[in-house]
């Protein structure tokens, strides 16, 4: 089983219905009501979901520092700051052809230019897994730097504060959206090609994650696996609720008897017209966290890793990988090498963030020595002292 956060998720501001984002083909109403939302609250860990309002959480309890003996503590977890390091790997698995796409931003202001003033540090990563073809993938790979950090206005400030998140979750909504629509428009891709996408932010000590699809992010917070993403497949109880109540259906774990996610950009074929609520949708859902020296790294990969094994075995294959060689390239490499001897059936792709140097990892306790204890009779031992001094004799 996936080892829980030891904190509470607190349900975030309701997002979008999908019907704006295409009405009139005008992306910027998205904007207009995106930005009339309240400020979300920021818990350690929190999240949000277009399709739940039933879920409550609960405001996580912080005492005034007069009251609370672990006040300094707090504090260096407030000042913690990620050291980020990142690999990653990719194999074509057994299929016929490669779908996958990723991409890598270890430094985002080097990435977008000197002139951007963005938190420190600040990096950005995704994965995006095509389905009917490689396409759509590649398209929304190709383009990521105009459809997020462009058109989408990603903000461009180096103070960190609950507006500034706000911004950003609202910039890389618009940028799903705008994939979604371009895939629409553009002739070179077939209208039966789409992809999930995943991707991950960090900026100064908050990650932050968008996901639309089954790709699956993991953090692993001291040993122990915390999923930052939700798999959208119509098995899902929320989310073959809202397929139903938009006149789709659930056809065993396929959406309208075609597609295993209900959450895809693309697939223009399956979607309605634009302006309409079509139960495949291009939303992301968000979840978010402000890392902490617990925090290790994340991992991020498509579905071809976890249908083969759970976040935490996962997350442990990662953990004892790196311990030995501190290489986040060569274990991405191994949790691939092993999902393929596991005989996973699809394309496989991995990207390993670590938050942490690699001198403050703990260091692995030596192997103690285990002595195995005999009995000798005295005869056995009046023979080997004998024995002994006839040796030293010579």
């Amino acid at each position: 089983m996936v080892a829980e956060a030891e904190v509470v998720c607190q349900q975030r501001v309701p997002v979008l219905d999908v019907q704006y984002y295409a009405r009139e083909n005008n992306i910027e109403d998205v904007v207009a009501i995106s930005t009339s939302l309240s400020s979300p609250s920021f818990d350690p860990i929190c999240a949000s979901d277009s399709v739940s309002a039933d879920s409550s959480g609960t405001q996580v309890d912080i005492k005034s520092p007069e009251k609370n003996p672990d006040a300094t503590l707090e504090s260096a977890i407030v000042q913690f700051v990620p050291c980020i390091r990142s690999g990653s790997f990719a194999d074509i698995g057994p299929r016929r052809y490669m779908e996958d796409e990723h991409i890598r931003i270890d430094d985002l202001s080097m990435h977008l230019g000197s002139v951007s003033r963005l938190p420190n540090p600040c990096a950005f990563y995704g994965v995006f897994d095509g389905h009917g073809g490689p396409e759509a993938a590649a398209y929304v790979r190709k383009n990521v730097d105009r459809f997020f950090f462009e058109d989408a206005n990603f903000p461009r400030t180096s103070e960190v504060n609950d507006v500034f998140s706000e911004r950003v979750e609202n910039s890389v909504r618009k940028a799903f959206l705008l994939a979604d629509l371009a895939l629409a428009d553009d002739s070179g891709v077939s209208s039966s090609s789409g992809t999930t996408a995943l991707t991950a932010l960090i900026f100064g000590r908050t990650l932050m994650v968008a996901n639309a699809g089954d790709c699956r992010a993991v953090l692993c917070r001291k040993g122990q696996a915390v999923d930052m993403s939700q798999d959208h497949r119509p098995s899902y109880p929320l989310e073959r609720k809202r397929v139903e109540e938009l006149g789709g259906f659930v056809d065993g774990e396929y959406l309208n008897g075609v597609l295993s996610v209900t959450r895809a950009l693309g697939d223009w074929d399956m979607k309605f017209p634009r302006g309409s609520a079509s139960p495949l949708i291009a939303e992301p859902e968000f979840r978010q966290v402000a890392l902490t020296e617990e925090d290790e790294f994340l991992i991020i990969g498509c579905d071809g890793i976890w249908d083969v094994m759970s976040s935490q075995e996962a997350v442990s294959l990662v953990r004892r990988g790196l311990r030995r060689h501190d290489d986040p390239e060569q274990s991405a490499r191994d949790l691939v090498m092993e999902a393929l001897r596991l005989n996973t059936f699809d394309n496989l792709t991995v990207i390993v963030i670590c938050f942490s140097s690699p001198d403050q990892f703990e260091p692995t306790p030596p192997r103690q020595r285990r002595f195995r204890c005999c009995n000798i009779s005295m005869e056995a031992l009046c023979s080997l002292r004998s024995l002994l001094d006839n040796n030293g004799n010579r």
